[in-house]
């Protein structure tokens, strides 16, 4: 692996840098891109990746970050994020257009301009992390409901519309992860974010990037389409067990 190259959105924090960690372990050379470039250069420091600052929601901003990575094998389209549990009755369309612009638009301009890259490669590669957020649906959460599954739906066409191309497309569809999500999404609030997992032993950041890894370095016929990963106690986005 040590001729290839993944590029990793959203990775100066949670499970991006996580993932980071993961594929350089594989051997990836790594280019990691989110806002927080400091952040970024002493993760990239550590792996002996690249980092490069990168807003996912702005077109510009992906137009300079892909300019300078000359050769693409995997993308790992992380960046994403919710904001709020406003019902639909008031729903606050900021917050929507904020989480279709970066979980939607961001995989978009992302998988759009790396894939000529990609399938340059030989032997590519498009990973999403989207959630089962992307496949069910929950009272006050239509707005980010909503952007994974139209993220995920985004995804799954890629499928048919590049079969026969060296390219393989992988979803990662991840239940309750313990990260910065839910502080994000509460505004900073991280005692209502500590409810989320209170009772309950999440997955982590680095659960998820094992199993992104593990899809990455399968051999390159091999497709793993969709893989759902959920903490043993979570039967889906509105029931888990919680201990008492």
């Amino acid at each position: 692996m040590s001729n290839r190259t993944a590029v990793i959105t959203g990775a100066s924090a949670g499970i991006g840098e996580a993932t980071a960690r993961a594929l350089a372990g594989a051997g990836f050379h790594v280019v990691l891109g989110a806002r927080r470039l400091d952040r970024l250069e002493k993760l990239a420091a550590e792996l002996s990746g690249t980092a490069q600052v990168l807003d996912v929601s702005d077109p510009a901003s992906v137009a300079a970050f892909v300019q300078q990575i000359p050769e693409c094998h995997v993308l790992v389209n992380n960046a994403g994020g919710a904001r709020g549990l406003e019902r639909v009755v008031d729903a606050d369309e900021d917050h929507w257009r904020w989480m279709w612009e970066v979980n939607v638009l961001g995989t978009l301009r992302m998988t759009k301009a790396l894939l000529p890259k990609l399938i340059a490669s030989g032997d590519g590669h498009v990973i999403s992390v989207t959630s089962i957020a992307g496949h069910e649906v929950y009272d006050g959460g239509s707005g980010y409901t909503s952007a994974k599954h139209a993220q995920s739906a985004l995804h799954r066409t890629l499928r048919s519309e590049h079969l026969g191309e060296p390219v393989r497309i992988t979803e990662i569809i991840p239940g309750m992860v313990e990260t910065d999500f839910s502080a994000n999404r509460f505004d900073g609030d991280t005692e209502r974010a500590a409810k989320v997992y209170q009772g309950v032993t999440p997955l982590t950041a680095e659960d998820v990037a094992e199993v992104i890894a593990f899809a990455a370095t399968r051999p390159s016929h091999v497709n793993l389409d969709s893989i759902v990963l959920k903490p043993r106690a979570q039967l889906n986005g509105t029931r888990t067990y919680r201990e008492s």
